[in-house]
């Protein structure tokens, strides 16, 4: 069984987070530039089994595409370029940013780390990934 992948894509930063190999617990991976992606995703790629990639898609209230739509809808189609035997899912990541931040509030970590936009992106990929994990054992 191989790993679980989460991205949280944004213009300049990519949150990611990743499974343990057996798929039970979600834990952030890094925070890299968002021009760095593939770069990044072919090393790791090149040295874990990743099983599935999970990707954040930000929907509004509605249940519409957000304007982040514009600069996700080019990477996903970019990544199945690079990647066409690597399964994608979308994960509708509404509010994960928000969450993220509460999460850390809640976790007792101090303001100026909570500054970090980095730490956040990390955050709410962890967040994206949980999502997914969750909806996944309550299919079954």
């Amino acid at each position: 069984m191989g790993r679980i992948l989460a991205i949280d894509y944004g213009r300049k930063r990519v949150g990611l987070a990743v499974t343990d190999p057996l798929q039970i617990i979600a834990n952030k991976l890094e925070t890299i530039r968002a021009h760095d992606i593939f770069e990044y995703l072919t090393a790791y790629f090149s040295k874990e089994t990743v099983d599935c990639v999970v990707v954040g898609y930000p929907t509004t209230m509605k249940n519409e595409a957000s304007e982040s739509i514009r600069y996700i809808n080019p990477f996903l189609k970019q990544f199945q370029k690079k990647f066409p035997e690597m399964p994608l899912e979308l994960v509708d990541e509404r509010f994960t940013s928000k969450i993220a931040f509460q999460t850390m509030i809640d976790a007792g970590i101090k303001k100026k780390d909570r500054q970090n936009k980095g730490l956040v992106d990390a955050v709410s990929a962890t967040l994206i990934l949980q999502t997914f994990m969750e909806q996944k054992r309550n299919i079954k």
